[in-house]
């Protein structure tokens, strides 16, 4: 009778050896990488507008969409560099699509890049892109339940953005329900306010950021 061997591999297993890959030449750079995660209208762009305006660290920008180039348009009119990925359908980006990304930008200039993530709650949490951290971003209009319903991001995040809290006041939020499932998924995680639109806990969020790099320099 044959003998039947098996033989079982990630199916992700060349992907994050790419992913380890980045995270070595990045550290060997001193450069940080933050991943950041959302779901689609979380205000991930608003947020790194503001962020690059005020921010004093050298930055660029790893932009992933299905389709268009109009967030890394947005972006390239702060004056950052930003390097488009245009999925056609994926739901996420993979770190050989970073690798990619990465070949376009001067290394040797920057302090952080920033990879916004295909707008997704569910599989950018799955893939190791050679980032130091994820950070998830979710919205205020997005309601408080989204941490235990999505609990893979905000358990693995290393920080956690609330954004859009202009707009508590007209529409009501249960912020005591969502930090407190955000503090029982993952109590060690970074936890910000931010609106973009009033500039309220942006600077908090930059001089995070900038604790990080130094964090990365040492």
């Amino acid at each position: 009778m044959p003998r039947r061997i098996s033989i079982r591999q990630s199916v992700m297993a060349a992907d994050e050896k790419i992913a380890g890959l980045l995270r070595r030449k990045l550290s060997e750079k001193k450069i940080l990488m933050l991943n950041l995660i959302g779901s689609p209208g979380a205000g991930k762009t608003a947020l790194l507008e503001a962020t690059l305006k005020g921010a004093r660290f050298r930055s660029a920008v790893i932009e992933g969409d299905i389709a268009t180039s109009r967030d890394a348009d947005r972006i390239a009119r702060t004056g950052t560099r930003a390097v488009q990925i245009n999925t056609r359908g994926g739901c996420h980006l993979e770190s050989h699509l970073v690798q990619k990304a990465m070949e376009e930008l001067d290394l040797d200039g920057l302090d952080v890049i920033f990879i916004e993530n295909v707008g997704n709650l569910v599989c950018p949490a799955e893939f190791d892109l050679g980032e130091d951290m994820k950070v998830a971003v979710s919205s205020v209009p997005e309601g408080p339940d989204k941490p235990l319903k999505y609990p893979h991001l905000f358990s693995r995040a290393g920080a956690v953005l609330l954004t859009k809290v202009d707009l508590v006041r007209h529409i009501g939020f249960d912020r005591g329900l969502f930090w407190g499932d955000v503090e029982g998924l993952n109590p060690l995680a970074r936890k910000l306010e931010v609106s973009s639109l009033d500039g309220s806990g942006i600077q908090e969020w930059i001089d995070l950021v900038e604790k990080w790099v130094g964090e990365k320099r040492k």
